[in-house]
């Protein structure tokens, strides 16, 4: 395998790793959050509360050298609070451009579904451009920006649904389930003592394992991760089924197929391979499709879930051999 493959491998492993100290059990989001990091991209990140979601990106955030921010969305937040303001200096007698909490590296947009168009609308630049508009002003923002979008997915009193756009702008949703019982367990036990999961990370025994500057040198060597015709075909015959299953109103667009290809090289980098395999599709498809799908609603009635429609097509799509 190439050296800097090598090198993309055993920086997943130490991430991985260090991560693993702070917050227990749940691989599958550690995994899926670094393969949104590693392909500058964003996730939506869907749990009850009291799962980690918080800790695992701050955790992250600290262990990739970069700056984290937290907003906690609500129906009277405003653009203003999110990306900043122009506020009037009596001293200079001018105005002066005060940063909002966007301006970070590792953004967590907590219950943001509970904010109205206006500030989603805010958001959504952000996500999009990299870059935000105060006053007819543009301002960049870091290049590996992202963002981690939390939602709850049992109590919707009060919440916004996403706009499509927005949705779509999210590579992957990441589930985050409540611990098995020995993880719980775990986490028990360490809340009785020095090692409970926040103490741990301010503790200074979680390393930093690469630099801003480092993560987007890495971030290129994906480009070498090989991925046959076949298997290009392969996934593009996946997200058109979307669009002509019986049971999908909108099925999802041009930006999955590119999230899905982007999604199973860090896969495949992850797991140590310089090539992807159908496995790699397959694993990535349920996170990448499920929050574009809209479902007709005679099927949601019946019981149809997004879930259920992407394993239905991962069964009709034949694998190539």
């Amino acid at each position: 395998m190439n050296a800097s493959l090598d090198e993309l491998k055993e920086i997943l492993d130490r991430a991985r790793s260090e991560v693993a100290k702070v917050v227990i059990g749940q691989e599958e989001p550690i995994r899926y959050a670094l393969i949104a990091i590693f392909t500058n991209q964003h996730a939506l990140v869907e749990g009850v509360p009291g799962v980690a979601k918080t800790l695992l990106v701050k955790t992250l955030a600290h262990i990739l050298g970069s700056p984290f921010n937290r907003i906690q969305f609500t129906p009277d937040l405003m653009p203003s609070d999110i990306i900043g303001t122009n506020t009037f200096h009596l001293q200079r007698n001018e105005f002066a451009f005060v940063p909002g909490p966007i301006f970070t590296t590792f953004l967590l947009a907590d219950e943001v579904n509970r904010a109205p168009s206006k500030t989603q609308s805010a958001l959504l630049q952000a996500m999009q451009e990299r870059q935000v508009t105060v006053d007819r002003q543009t301002y960049s923002l870091a290049s590996n920006f992202t963002v981690f979008a939390t939602q709850n997915p049992v109590e919707f009193e009060g919440t916004y649904p996403l706009p499509e756009a927005q949705k779509d702008r999210f590579m992957l949703k990441i589930r985050v389930a409540l611990p098995q019982r020995v993880d719980e367990l775990d986490l028990a036990n360490r809340m009785l003592s020095q090692s409970a999961p926040e103490a741990v990370l301010e503790s200074g025994n979680v390393q930093q394992v690469v630099s801003e500057e480092q993560l987007e040198r890495l971030r290129s060597t994906l480009a070498k991760v090989l991925v046959k015709p076949e298997l290009i075909a392969y996934l593009v015959d996946i997200v058109r089924e979307t669009r002509q299953h019986e049971s999908v109103l909108v099925g999802a667009g041009p930006r999955a197929t590119q999230a899905l290809l982007l999604a199973s090289r860090a896969n495949a980098a992850i797991d140590g391979r310089d090539f992807v395999t159908p496995d790699d599709i397959r694993t990535l498809a349920n996170g990448i499709l499920e929050h574009r799908l809209i479902l007709r609603p005679e099927f949601e009635i019946e019981g149809t879930d997004p879930l259920s429609v992407v394993r239905n097509i991962l069964d009709k799509v034949p694998v190539p051999r």
